[in-house]
Parts: structure tokens; C-alpha cells; sequence
């Protein structure tokens, strides 16, 4: 399944991207399609090991965001505070910014569960 346009142009407003050019939308759906999770059926996308043709395409858009956001600071980590012709430039608060949506979106993001094997020897 693929990330609709509604998705995608949510996901663009979540990461103030709108009308910038940084992300094509085939970037913002790929990191979208990296978060499927249960449907409103109760659904998963992927049910033993084989994929669920019932699934409806639900993702999780706040885990996109997380790592977008995260991207997004990390571009701005080599940036630093400046003095010049009388004025104070703080671009490191750029970064900080950045990093504070990152932990908005990440604290958001849907929950998730693991399942854990042991391995039982005889």
C-alpha cells in the first residue's frame, strides 16, 4: 500500500514543509510507509509472516514527523551562535527548535508492541 496524498500533505504541514522543495512527495510517503500500524478493523499489514490484503493503509504519521524533524536537526547540528557588525546571531536555536518538535512528534507516536521469542532448549 501507498501513502495517500491527504497523508502526505498532513505529514508536510507537520514538518513545515509546505512549499519548500526540501521533501518531493515521494520522500514524505516513503517515510510514511515506514510506520504502518493496525487499521480501524483492528487489522495488522502483516499477519504471519504474509501481507494482509484487508489491510486499509493506516499509518503513523507522528513517528514520520519524529524522524523528519530529527533529519531536519541533524542538517543544523554544524550551525553556531555569531557576533557580527554589532549584532548577535543565534542560529544554534535553529537546531534546538528542531529537536523540540522531533520530541513533540516522537512522544505522539502510536504505541507499539513486541513480541518475544525464547528459545527453549531442551
Amino acid at each position: 500500500m501507498t501513502a495517500t496524498a491527504a497523508q502526505i500533505s498532513q505529514l508536510r504541514r507537520m514538518v513545515a514543509e509546505i512549499g519548500s522543495g526540501t521533501y518531493s512527495d515521494t520522500e514524505l510517503g516513503e517515510a510514511i510507509e515506514r510506520y504502518p500500524v493496525m487499521d480501524e478493523h483492528n487489522e495488522l499489514p502483516v499477519v504471519g509472516g504474509e501481507i494482509n490484503t484487508v489491510w486499509e493503509a493506516t499509518y503513523d504519521l507522528n513517528a514520520a514527523a519524529a524522524d523528519i524533524w530529527t533529519e531536519k536537526a541533524g542538517n543544523l547540528a554544524n550551525q553556531h551562535d555569531y557576533s557580527a557588525d554589532g549584532g548577535n546571531f543565534s542560529v544554534s536555536q535553529a537546531y534546538q527548535q528542531a529537536m523540540q518538535m522531533a520530541r513533540h512528534y516522537r512522544s505522539r507516536r502510536k504505541p507499539a508492541t513486541i513480541s518475544l521469542i525464547t528459545d527453549v532448549q531442551s
